[in-house]
């Protein structure tokens, strides 16, 4: 029988696969970002390069399996052949929270995929404000040893413990945490957020004291709140997640925000990816990065072959859109001019707005 932590992640999978979890009203806003078409690309669809590098690793398109699970039975099925699929089609993979990991004598294994994965960048995951609650460098040291993680991550959760039936709510004096837990370990400390966003100050703070990345993770896909909601025992916590429906920062402004904010930092765009034109409109914006997540976990429940087939639709699509702009790199789509912006043409990248 599964004790709490992994009962409460297998709870999340099944809810995030059979409830409306998305919040309410909140778009990622990729809605007003349109490409303009190039009806003569004088390029060869054939010879589109979409190869990126990330944490001194190439992959063969700019995609992440975001953060999801592990720590229970079905997790650990999941992971697998989130796992196979993505060394077989060179994408980088994001584990769910490591706390089980150390917390928990069972399923274990759900997080140790490095076998499956050899080549590809892992990258461990933990809540920031664990560090409020006993764990250190050696805890994370010992997470990424033994997952084999080429980095670690750290979620910003709050508004999710809040809702969450005994959250950790102790989210004071974090950030010099943080940093302290950035010069101790031996691998790049990255942070994101589980779907309301980081904005431009939040992240200029965090890569002040030495966080190697961003993940944006922003509104308009899953919402925490929501999903502890369905969870909740406590009548006043589920009418509050209620009320908080629609909180977030948009993935598009939050991707616009940072980028402008700190031009060179390494940025993953997540939150509501849907598509692989999702993707590319992202990749325009300034991420480096695209993560899936909910739209890779129903076929990752299914099968290795069916997540490489989401896969491998999500990388068609992204080279369309490359195609249909005549970009034959992500250099090129990163620096396209052919997208309009809340029906304002981009004309260069210091005419980007909100």
């Amino acid at each position: 029988m599964e004790d709490g932590i992994n009962k409460r992640k297998t709870e999340h999978i099944r809810l995030c696969l059979t409830d409306e979890v998305e919040g309410v009203g909140k778009t990622t806003g990729m809605e007003g970002v349109d490409f303009i078409h190039n009806a003569l690309p004088e390029i060869d669809f054939d010879q589109i390069e979409t190869a990126q590098k990330f944490l001194g690793k190439k992959l063969n398109v700019p995609f992440l399996v975001s953060s999801m699970t592990g720590g229970s039975e079905l997790a650990g099925a999941i992971n697998r052949n989130l796992a196979a699929a993505a060394e077989k089609r060179g994408w980088a993979v994001a584990l769910g929270s490591t706390r089980a990991l150390l917390e928990s004598d069972a399923y274990h294994g759900s997080f140790l995929i490095r076998d499956i994965a050899p080549t590809v960048p892992i990258i461990a995951n933990l809540g920031a404000v664990q560090l409020n609650y006993g764990y250190g460098a050696d805890e994370c040291r010992e997470i990424v040893e033994r997952t084999g993680a080429d980095s670690l991550v750290l979620h910003l959760n709050s508004l999710q413990e809040v809702v969450q039936d005994g959250g950790d709510l102790n989210f004071r004096d974090l950030l010099p945490k943080i940093e302290k837990l950035v010069t101790e370990l031996d691998v790049p400390v990255g942070a994101k957020e589980v779907g309301f966003g980081i904005d431009g100050e939040t992240a200029r703070r965090l890569h002040n004291v030495g966080v190697s990345y961003i993940d944006v993770a922003g509104a308009g896909g899953t919402s925490w709140s929501q999903v502890e909601k369905l969870r909740s025992q406590d009548p006043l916590r589920r009418a509050a997640a209620e009320a908080f429906n629609s909180w977030g920062l948009p993935t598009k402004e939050c991707i616009v925000s940072v980028r402008d904010e700190l031009p060179n930092i390494p940025v993953i765009a997540s939150g509501g990816m849907k598509t692989g034109l999702d993707a590319a409109k992202a990749i325009a914006l300034g991420a480096d990065m695209t993560g899936f997540a909910r739209q890779l976990l129903q076929a990752a429940t299914e099968s290795q072959l069916a997540a490489e087939k989401m896969m491998e639709q999500l990388e068609f699509e992204m080279k369309m859109a490359m195609f249909g702009i005549g970009a034959s790199t992500i250099s090129e789509l990163q620096n396209t001019n052919r997208m309009t912006i809340g029906g304002k043409s981009l004309m260069n990248k210091n005419s980007r707005i909100n």
